[in-house]
């Protein structure tokens, strides 16, 4: 027994040897294999997409294929031996990477968090300018001509195709865009520094040239939109698939912050009264800052942080695609017009472009009517700050409720209360100058104004996440994004051009007299200009802000009664009626 167990251990040595050639030899055929038919497969999918590459990694069985490797009791061992080959010509990558931190991104973050932060700016600049002309006894109509500076982020679909299709490669296909949009910002904001002042005029017979301010911001908000666009884009190639989650993040935080500097802090440090008040010890005539140096500060700040980032940071080239993979700007607006015709999103699209009507006059009129009562605009801003927790918090709170198959039923609950805010804010504008005393206002006249915000916050964000909610959900997942895009895009189109329109009603349906000069009249400005020489006063007999006022809640209560049970129907249609017909 013992020679016989001897001779068993003996004969295993060479029986393992033999083993192990043959167990290396049928691996080698496996690879081959292996390889033959990633090969067949490339090549039917690149016959099957027209001939165009894709990204790597961008199909599953690019994926796969490794992982084949690895599996079984020995994939340790087979994937030390047969480690998969980098094979550009067929698409696939070298290895599967790591998975990252957040720490080992970091750099990266805080790159997006700036330039988001750079991005917000803008918006707060433009933000703060209604404020300061309507200090300077601007018109409605000329501050209705300024809300078209707000359009160029809602239209931003009308060219983010050609952003996205249109670059040099060997710089970068986000850089190409990024880089030169954020070098002109800057010597815009220069340049635009030694003529602001003359633009909003003095206040003392010299009224701004609102013609020019609107040209002049419209094509700041437009390169905003572009870097916008760009920094969107770079973010997801930016961050690993495991971080790419902090881009939302850094968006929200980012833009928050940069609309903070760029209009309260601005309204603040450039109000005159503020700044005696809190922070000097001497008074004097002017702010501690004002927009020509605001403007100068932050354009030196974009060129200097362009140039960091044209030299220091490089994009990933191996997520970077070619030209041909790139989908052609044609085939990009014919995918949106065909979206677009659609029944079911051409009648969403019409219902949200009028659902807002009810809510314009409180929206858009409410704050210059306090600012024009009295109320300091830096102190209106300065309520915001509050408000940004609550704005953190809402959206967390209300998104239980439109997590459901029917998110559109928040939408319709929430409208009527938003709708009864707009009589509130009216209400609001006539008792303001009733409780204005010598030294400003009382301070429970702020507690009920900001009482009155955080409530509509409510409504406002009700909707507002029932909306992106519902664009969501319907969108089709093999075009998501532009189709989304296109949604969240005539949502806030349905905001804006409610906006302009009642802000440019607020003059002509103003009734004035004029007081003390006899056959003279208040219906022009050049009429009340005659009023004032022949030592009369043009006075107010009816506010258009109060008509306006009561025209839009009953609008958005007779589109609520007919329309609202329309759009909650929409969700009740198949995603067979959402989803587009595309021809390959």
């Amino acid at each position: 027994m013992r020679r016989s167990h001897e001779a068993g251990r003996g004969g295993a040595g060479p029986a393992r040897g033999v083993s192990s050639v043959r167990v290396r030899r049928r691996r080698r055929q496996q690879l081959g294999a292996l390889r033959s038919a990633r090969a067949g497969l490339g090549r039917a999918m690149s016959a099957k997409h027209g001939g165009r590459q894709r990204r790597p990694g961008s199909h599953p069985h690019c994926l796969e294929a490794p992982a084949l490797l690895g599996a079984g009791p020995a994939g340790g061992e087979a994937e030390a031996l047969l480690p998969p080959p980098p094979s550009p010509e067929l698409g696939l990558p070298a290895a599967v990477p790591a998975p990252r931190g957040c720490r080992a991104e970091l750099g990266s973050v805080l790159l997006l968090l700036a330039l988001y932060v750079l991005q917000g700016v803008p918006l707060g600049l433009a933000g703060s300018v209604p404020l300061i002309l309507q200090s300077r006894s601007a018109s409605y109509t000329e501050q209705a001509f300024f809300s078209l500076v707000f359009w160029p982020f809602s239209l931003k679909l009308l060219w983010a195709p050609l952003v996205d299709a249109v670059y040099v490669r060997r710089f970068g296909r986000r850089k190409s865009w990024l880089v030169p949009t954020q070098y002109v910002l800057g010597l815009f904001m220069i340049g635009l520094s030694r003529r602001v002042d003359a633009l909003l005029g003095d206040g003392q017979g010299r009224g701004p040239d609102v013609v020019a301010l609107t040209a002049t911001f419209f094509l700041f908000e437009f390169l905003a939109a572009t870097q916008d666009i760009a920094v969107d884009g770079w973010a997801l190639t930016m961050l690993s698939r495991e971080n790419v989650g902090y881009a939302s993040t850094c968006n929200s935080v980012g833009q928050t912050a940069g609309y903070f500097l760029g209009n309260v802090l601005f309204l603040a440090l450039e109000s005159p009264s503020f700044c005696n008040k809190y922070l000097r010890f001497q008074p004097q005539p002017r702010g501690i800052v004002t927009l020509s140096d605001f403007l100068f500060f932050w354009g030196a700040v974009f060129l200097i942080t362009t140039t960091l980032v044209a030299l220091l940071k490089k994009e990933n080239k191996e997520l970077t695609p070619t030209k041909e993979e790139t989908k052609g700007i044609t085939d990009t607006y014919k995918l949106l017009f065909s979206i677009i015709k659609m029944p079911a999103v051409l009648t969403f699209c019409l219902l949200i472009l009028t659902a807002k009507v009810g809510f314009s006059a409180a929206d858009a009129v409410t704050g210059l009517k306090l600012v024009e009562e009295g109320v300091p605009k830096e102190h209106l801003a300065l309520l915001a700050v509050p408000m940004v927790p609550v704005q953190i918090i809402l959206p967390l709170i209300i998104s239980k409720y439109t997590a459901g198959p029917q998110p559109l039923n928040t939408f319709y609950k929430a409208m009527p209360f938003r709708l009864l805010f707009g009589l509130e804010f009216a209400f609001l504008v006539w008792w303001t100058p009733k409780v204005k005393h010598e030294g400003g206002f009382p301070v429970y006249y702020y507690v009920v104004v900001l009482l009155s915000y955080a409530l509509h916050q409510v409504t406002l964000y009700s909707m507002y996440v029932a909306i992106m909610a519902f664009n969501a959900k319907v969108s089709d997942p093999l075009i998501g994004g532009t189709y989304m895009t296109l949604l969240n895009t005539v949502s806030n189109l349905g905001g804006n051009w409610p906006s302009t329109v009642a802000l440019w009603l607020v003059d002509p349906l103003t009734v004035k007299e004029c007081v003390g000069a006899q056959e003279q009249a208040c219906g022009t400005p050049a009429a009340a200009e005659l009023c004032t020489k022949a030592g009369g006063s043009c006075v107010t007999t009816l506010d258009g802000y109060y008509v306006e006022s009561v025209v839009c809640v009953i609008l958005g209560f007779a589109w609520w009664f007919l329309f609202g049970p329309k759009l909650k129907k929409l969700q009740d249609e198949g995603q067979s009626s959402w989803k587009c017909k595309r021809t390959n």
